[in-house]
């Protein structure tokens, strides 16, 4: 589990789009993974609220299912989105980070299934939902 770790953690890092979102792998385990995206002025979708950019909420869902992926025991490799839907259920409360776990709950020879939920300080009623499918490439 120790490389695929390092194999996650590495893919997080070398996005250039996670760098810039200031994505930061919190936790990681055998098929589920967090990443954490700090609150950034930067981010802001709407000027009027403060509220983050809905892209930047999908990005971060994105990175943390592949890394999800990439830490499944079945998986032997790198990874890739084939589909991705992701259901916004509130806006994220400006100021507040905005953590996202996934979950990687089958995967067969060619292709990985995943859960994922993201949340602000607010755990009991989600910013965001995604269900996708993702590429699993051979060793």
């Amino acid at each position: 589990m120790v490389d695929k770790v390092k194999l996650a953690r590495q893919f997080i890092e070398a996005i250039p789009h996670s760098r810039a979102l200031n994505m930061q792998l919190t936790d990681i385990g055998a098929g589920t993974a967090t990443i954490e995206m700090p609150y950034d002025d930067r981010l802001i979708g709407d000027p009027k609220t403060g509220v983050i950019h809905g892209g930047a909420v999908s990005a971060m869902m994105d990175t943390c299912c592949g890394a999800a992926v990439m830490s499944h025991p079945s998986a032997p490799g790198g990874t890739a989105t084939i589909d991705l839907r992701i259901d916004y259920m509130r806006a994220a409360t400006p100021g507040q980070s905005i953590r996202t776990t996934a979950t990687c709950y089958h995967i067969t020879r060619n292709v990985a299934f995943v859960r994922a939920t993201a949340t602000d300080d607010d755990m009991d009623r989600p910013v965001a939902t995604a269900s996708g499918s993702f590429t699993v490439e051979k060793a």
